[in-house]
């Protein structure tokens, strides 16, 4: 039977550990335990027994890291038992923060990796050896895998399980967690975007415009003038405010505007389309894919729970 062990440390966040000792233990095909440097962990609410040692990590096929604070400081004995795990063949997984603790292990190095979006930034400037990509659901490398935050989790093990044992029992474990096998899109479509210049910075006003006047057809001959400024001059304050351009701040306005349509009404694509300013509803759709990371379509079956 396929050995799995679910690694326990202080500040684990509850969820993240949950996530794989049930996903791989509705299937009947894995045995799963739980190991730590400790034998008592303080997550943020209670404690939790641990019942194994580290010396698990010798022994079983795959080994789960659960999100954590990630400030934690990974003891060394930790990075030196899954570096000797890896070095044996093992299969690691990280679910949220659990990438902090994948990364300080250096096997992470060189490969693409993912992380919950709002640890992304972070991830990345502690660890520049590693790819990070905060647009995704999970990356599998083969034998090191990392996925985004809280559900994603869920996305990941359904992946291994599938990847071991086939799509039906796969698609038994999602059935009993009662969602998809897969899911269309990735961490793009559950990102609410935050304010893209803070209060008082010198574009907060024409932001403000852009935003009231997103459904018009904006030149950006147009927002330079309403801006008080030369269309080099406004790209360039935008770069440096916004990190982006003034036409790809106003398709994402128009995206944002798009999704709470979508969330809250019944309006077709195509008006919506025509609402938030794009000129068609092919330039709306692939706009909204591009940005989101799904359809308009799967975006409100997601969030609204309706078809049209």
């Amino acid at each position: 039977m396929h050995e799995v062990a679910v690694l326990a440390m202080d500040s684990v966040v509850p969820f993240d550990f949950a996530v794989p000792v049930d996903a791989f233990n509705w299937t009947g095909r894995y045995r799963v335990r739980v190991c730590g440097p400790k034998r008592t962990v303080k997550a943020e609410l209670f404690e939790l027994k641990v019942p194994h040692g580290l010396e698990l990590l010798s022994e079983v096929d795959t080994i789960v890291l659960p999100g954590h604070d990630p400030e934690l400081v990974v003891p060394r004995q930790v990075i030196e038992a899954l570096r000797q795990a890896a070095a044996r063949g093992a299969r690691i997984a990280s679910i949220c923060s659990g990438a902090f603790v994948f990364a300080a292990t250096g096997l992470l190095d060189g490969l693409r990796a993912t992380t919950h979006w709002l640890a992304a930034e972070e991830l990345a400037e502690r660890f520049p050896a590693v790819e990070v990509d905060p647009d995704v659901l999970y990356v599998d490398n083969g034998q090191f895998l990392t996925s985004a935050g809280a559900a994603a989790g869920l996305d990941l093990c359904l992946h291994m399980i599938r990847r071991d044992h086939g799509s039906a029992v796969a698609a038994d474990a999602a059935r009993l967690a009662v969602m998809p096998l897969e899911r269309e899109g990735g961490q793009a479509q559950f990102i609410v975007t935050p304010p893209a210049a803070p209060q008082g910075a010198e574009l907060e006003p024409v932001l403000r415009w852009m935003e009231a006047n997103a459904a018009r057809d904006l030149t950006l001959e147009e927002l330079a003038r309403q801006a008080g400024m030369s269309t080099r001059t406004l790209n360039r304050r935008f770069r440096e405010q916004t990190g982006t351009t003034p036409l790809q701040w106003l398709h994402r306005a128009r995206v944002r505007q798009a999704q709470h349509l979508l969330e809250t009404t019944r309006d077709s694509v195509e008006l919506i389309a025509s609402r938030v300013g794009f000129g068609s509803a092919t330039a709306f759709r692939d706009r909204f894919k591009r940005i989101a990371g799904t359809s308009p379509n799967a975006y409100r079956a997601a969030f609204q729970g309706c078809q049209n």
